[in-house]
C-alpha cells in the first residue's frame, strides 16, 4: 500500500499519474475521436475510398457542412487523404491513410462495447435518476 489510501476497486499505479503532456496528447486525440460524428466516418472509411455524397448517404442524418467539417479535421490529423479528380464536375475521393486503418481496430471496439453495453448504460441511468430523483 503506498502513503495513498486504495478505494476499493481502485488499483494504486505506481510513478507519476499526472504527465501534463500524456494528458494533452490523450485530450488531443479524445477531442478528435470523441465527437458524434468521427467514429462513424472513419468506420465508413474503413471499407475502402468514398466520395462526399456516398459517405453522408450513408451516415443519413449528417449536415454536409458537419461532414465537410469532420473530414477536414480528419485530413488535418493525417487520418484521411483527399483526391480531387480532375472532372466535371470534379470529383472528390476520400480515404483513411495509414495512421486513419490504425484507428480502426480501437473504434470498433468502442463501437461494439457500446452497442453491448447499451441497456445496461440506460438501466444505471435509471436507477441513477429515480435515487437522485427521491433524494431531492
Amino acid at each position: 500500500m503506498t502513503a495513498r489510501r486504495r478505494q476499493e476497486g481502485t488499483s494504486v499505479i505506481p510513478g507519476n499519474l499526472h504527465v501534463p503532456e500524456d494528458c494533452r496528447a490523450v485530450s488531443e486525440v479524445l477531442s478528435r475521436v470523441g465527437d458524434k460524428w468521427t467514429i462513424l466516418v472513419v468506420s465508413e472509411l474503413g471499407n475502402g475510398s468514398r466520395r462526399f455524397n456516398e459517405i453522408r448517404r450513408s451516415l443519413g442524418s449528417i449536415s454536409q457542412r458537419m461532414l465537410t467539417l469532420t473530414l477536414r479535421g480528419l485530413e488535418r490529423d493525417g487520418l484521411v487523404t483527399r483526391t480531387v479528380f480532375p472532372t466535371v464536375p470534379p470529383r472528390v475521393d476520400y480515404e483513411l491513410t495509414k495512421l486513419g486503418r490504425s484507428l480502426l481496430e480501437p473504434v470498433s471496439g468502442i463501437g461494439l462495447w457500446a452497442r453491448q453495453n447499451r441497456a445496461a448504460i440506460q438501466d444505471a441511468r435509471q436507477r441513477f435518476d429515480a435515487a437522485v430523483g427521491s433524494a431531492a
